[in-house]
């Protein structure tokens, strides 16, 4: 009974502004790289400018790849919240209800209480996890401590919530 997952959520990036943005940049990175490679200056020239060039081309491919692959996912099983936001985490943080003081679901402003969207962290206002949206599980810690979970299943959250956490 401990080990079943009562909810599970896997969230990713897949704004649809979002990959316009990052495939128009990718898109104007590699115009201008080869724009620069035929011109006809010289393949000394070239070279050493191909060798410079690669270093915003790893940046941009690499943070391509990593949005792709992040992923954020939340369990809640009988003894507590599970949460994982891969490939920065490799295995699931778990915030068992001893550990904490409140857990509610709630509306936040992503910009202004966090910065916008991703795994944040606040001055004060604790950490998040979130990819998209603006509803989310708050875990406050019995350290007063904060952590808030983005979700997209607010109402089936809420419900396992008021069967699972009593404080």
């Amino acid at each position: 009974m401990k080990d079943e997952v009562l909810f599970f959520e896997s969230q990713r990036f897949r704004q649809a502004w979002l990959w316009l943005l990052v495939i128009s940049s990718n898109a104007t990175l590699f115009y201008f790289i080869f724009q620069e490679l035929s011109n006809e200056i010289g393949h000394a020239l070239a070279r050493k400018t191909a060798v410079t060039l690669l270093i915003p081309v790893f940046i941009c491919l690499a943070t391509t790849v990593l949005l792709f692959l992040i992923r954020l996912e939340t369990m809640i099983k009988a003894d507590g919240i599970y949460v994982r936001f891969f490939p920065i985490h490799r295995t699931y943080r778990k915030y068992g209800w001893d550990k904490l003081s409140n857990v509610y679901v709630r509306q936040y402003s992503p910009l202004w209480e966090y910065g916008g969207w991703g795994y944040r962290l606040t001055i004060g206002g604790g950490k998040a996890y979130n990819v998209s949206g603006n509803k989310g599980i708050q875990l406050v810690a019995n350290d007063n401590s904060k952590l808030l979970i983005g979700t997209k299943r607010e109402g089936e959250v809420s419900e396992i919530l008021k069967n699972y956490f009593k404080k």
